[in-house]
C-alpha cells in the first residue's frame, strides 16, 4: 500500500515538475542555486534577443540601401565592426563589475551574467532603434 503511494507521490510531482518546465526560472527565486539559474536564463535570453536585432538591423540596412552597394557595404562594415568592438567592451566592463567576487565562484558568475543580461538588454534596445522611420 505504501508503495502505491509513493508511486502516485512521484507520478503527481513528476507531472507537475513537467508543467513548470516552461517556467521562466527567475519566477521564484529563494537561494543561491536559482538565483544562478535565473542568471544564466536571463543572460541567454538577452544574448538571444540582442542576436536577433542585431540581425534585423543588418536586414534593414539592407533594404535602406539595397540600391547603393557601395553605401551598403559601409554600413555593413561599420556595424560588425562596432558590434565586435562593443562586445569586447561589454565583456570588459562585465569583468571589472564582478571582480570582487573570485572567478569561477557563483557570486561571479551570477555578477557575469547579470551584467552580461543587462547591457544586452541596453544594446538591443539601441541596435532596434538604428534605422527605423
Amino acid at each position: 500500500m505504501k508503495s502505491i503511494f509513493l508511486a502516485l507521490a512521484l507520478i503527481a510531482t513528476g507531472v507537475h515538475a513537467a508543467e513548470e518546465a516552461d517556467d521562466n526560472p527567475c519566477d521564484k527565486v529563494e537561494n543561491e542555486v536559482q538565483t544562478l539559474e535565473c542568471s544564466v536564463y536571463s543572460r541567454s535570453a538577452a544574448e538571444d534577443l540582442l542576436s536577433e536585432n542585431y540581425k534585423s538591423l543588418a536586414d534593414r540596412m539592407q533594404m535602406l540601401y539595397e540600391k547603393n552597394p557601395a553605401q551598403l557595404t559601409d554600413i555593413t562594415a561599420k556595424l560588425k565592426a562596432a558590434q565586435q568592438q562593443w562586445l569586447k567592451t561589454r565583456d570588459a566592463d562585465c569583468a571589472v563589475e564582478a571582480f570582487p567576487a573570485t572567478t569561477g565562484s557563483k557570486a561571479f558568475t551570477i555578477a557575469q551574467n547579470d551584467c552580461v543580461a543587462r547591457m544586452s538588454d541596453e544594446r538591443s534596445e539601441f541596435l532596434e532603434s538604428i534605422g527605423q522611420e
